[in-house]
């Protein structure tokens, strides 16, 4: 198929690539210009694992292609809008990218189409948008034409950050929404190789299957973290109780999300919290534990950097390994490490990072300005492998998984992201 992506951040530029990697011809639209050159040149905008192997494989295919300007549509077979919906200041999700490029599809789409170009939602969306915004943009555009010339549907992502490629080509689920809730030819065969229960639904169960599965994860963070929290203070392993709670898969479910250790961050949990938690105020459902969520998760980031600094002496040096939300990417974006980051510079400690990924003249959009914003010295914090192995540190904070590539001696080591 020929497949139009409007937006090349994480899910659109993952989608785009594993998409070619299938065989299909893809044009990712971004109205960012150093993006698409970077794209067009093999240069991934993101810090992903294997999306950089797979863009030069389909650029040498010739089946990969970014541009800024929206393209002619007539022989699109299937546009994924991919566009951001961050938060705004009341913690609802702000919709005018998703307004904006739907605009521009209802003025270039054609009426005159075979069959209607299935137009399919990624950004994550408040049960009811597709009816209450998307389709009267497509009926102010094309009237009476809107049936004839696109099929609408909402099909949420699964990915996680540093995982997204391996998650796309084996998701836990594919959620299609559809008006009735019938099937659509285009999505069935967009999955026809992907193994994983197939779900189709009206708009609205679609629409708020990832605000259930965020906060779901949000809660077994939160959860975990409190009794990590109980166990440590109590001298209790956290990690042997952790264990014996996570071998009842029968009724604790899963493992995933349930360890003791770093809060939660990244761009779903907490955008996605906070929506739920700004719906569910709105229509009066007393959501008490959501709502909680987010002031757990905060108490989470003060009780670590507080237990930091209880074992720093005044002015201390002390090394954080890992400033991304996770090893191996280059998201800032409300990343648990810059906030104790910030804390630990707030209190005179003399603070280095190591993490390989982070160039701050590779951040762009969101993430450039979450990380300036909250961190502005972030750059003048880095060090390289050899600094980091040769210290001296009083202290060395293991923010993640790439401790594991540091060989420190004898240095005491605090992990935040798994208490044992």
């Amino acid at each position: 198929m020929k497949i139009a992506i409007f937006g090349m951040g994480y899910v659109g530029f993952t989608a785009a690539c594993c998409l070619s990697h299938d065989g299909h011809e893809v044009i990712g639209i971004d109205t960012n210009v150093d993006k698409v050159a970077e794209i067009n040149s093999g240069q991934p905008p993101i810090k992903e694992p294997q999306v950089g192997e797979l863009l030069q494989q389909a650029l040498k295919k010739g089946l990969i292609r970014a541009v800024t300007e929206i393209p002619d549509l007539s022989n699109v077979d299937l546009a994924i809008v991919c566009v951001g919906t961050p938060s705004s200041t009341d913690g609802s999700h702000n919709m005018s990218y998703v307004a904006e490029v739907t605009r521009q599809i209802a003025e270039t789409v054609s009426a005159d189409r075979e069959r209607p170009l299935t137009v399919a939602y990624r950004s994550t969306f408040r049960p009811g948008t597709v009816k209450q915004l998307v389709e009267p943009i497509f009926r102010s555009g094309l009237g009476a034409a809107t049936e004839a010339a696109v099929e609408i549907v909402y099909n949420p992502e699964f990915l996680r950050e540093a995982s997204a490629v391996q998650d796309f080509f084996d998701p836990p689920k594919i959620v299609i929404g559809t008006r009735d809730g019938g099937r659509s030819e285009v999505m069935d065969k967009l999955h026809e190789r992907l193994e994983a229960p197939v779900f189709y639904t009206a708009f609205e169960e679609a629409e708020i299957t990832k605000f259930v599965d965020n906060t779901w994860h949000a809660v077994k963070v939160a959860f975990a973290n409190e009794i990590g929290r109980v166990c440590h203070r109590m001298g209790v392993s956290a990690k042997t109780v952790h264990e014996i709670f996570v071998s009842d898969t029968k009724l604790n479910i899963s493992p995933y999300y349930t360890r003791p250790g770093g809060a939660f961050g990244g761009s779903c949990l907490p955008k996605d919290v906070r929506a739920l938690q700004h719906i569910s105020g709105e229509i009066g459902a007393h959501t008490h534990l959501i709502d909680s969520l987010l002031r757990s998760n905060e108490a989470h980031k003060t009780y670590q950097a507080q237990d930091i600094m209880a074992k720093l002496p005044a002015g201390g040096r002390v090394l954080m390994v890992g400033l991304a939300f996770k090893a191996k990417t280059d998201d800032l974006r409300e990343s648990p490490n810059i906030d104790i980051a910030r804390r630990l510079l707030q209190g005179g400690y003399q603070l280095s990072v190591y993490d390989p990924e982070i160039r701050p003249s590779d951040l762009r959009g969101q993430n450039l300005g979450y990380a300036f914003t909250h961190l502005p010295s972030v750059g003048s914090l880095l060090v390289d492998k050899a600094k980091a192995e040769a210290g001296p540190w009083d202290l060395v904070v293991a923010s993640n998984r790439i401790i594991d590539e540091l060989d420190l001696g004898d240095t005491e080591i605090l992990s935040t992201y798994e208490y044992v």
